[in-house]
């Protein structure tokens, strides 16, 4: 599998949560900053400790990056893209067909569809 640039620093994702357009979905929440000096897009996942233990985060982060994997092929490059899961999701219902129908209708909401 081919890898996913991400944002790594903490100025990073504070750059685009700050400046980034926010878009809402039942699970998710997806900021989204354009970065037109890249010819890629850059991916940061950010779930709250108190949300769910350690197993549960990085089981919803695999999730994630595998949705964006798939759907990546088929956005505009040069967007910081960060997802953060809502806290009033019950974390059991987060499914793979959820978080990609989240993400679709995210994405077609921002027009990141090529």
């Amino acid at each position: 599998m081919k890898k996913i640039a991400t944002l790594k620093k903490n100025y990073e994702f504070r750059k685009v949560l700050n400046k980034g357009q926010a878009y809402f979905g039942k699970h998710i929440t997806v900021y989204i900053k354009q970065n037109s000096d890249l010819d890629k897009n850059l991916l940061g996942i950010a779930i709250n400790s108190k949300l769910c233990n350690a197993v549960k985060r990085n089981k919803i982060k695999r999730l994630i990056r595998e949705n964006y994997a798939q759907i990546n092929k088929f956005l505009k490059k040069g967007n910081s893209i960060v997802f953060i899961i809502n806290k009033n999701v019950e974390i059991s219902e987060i499914t793979y067909y959820t978080l990609k129908k989240d993400m679709e209708k995210i994405f077609k909401k921002a027009k990141l569809f090529i």
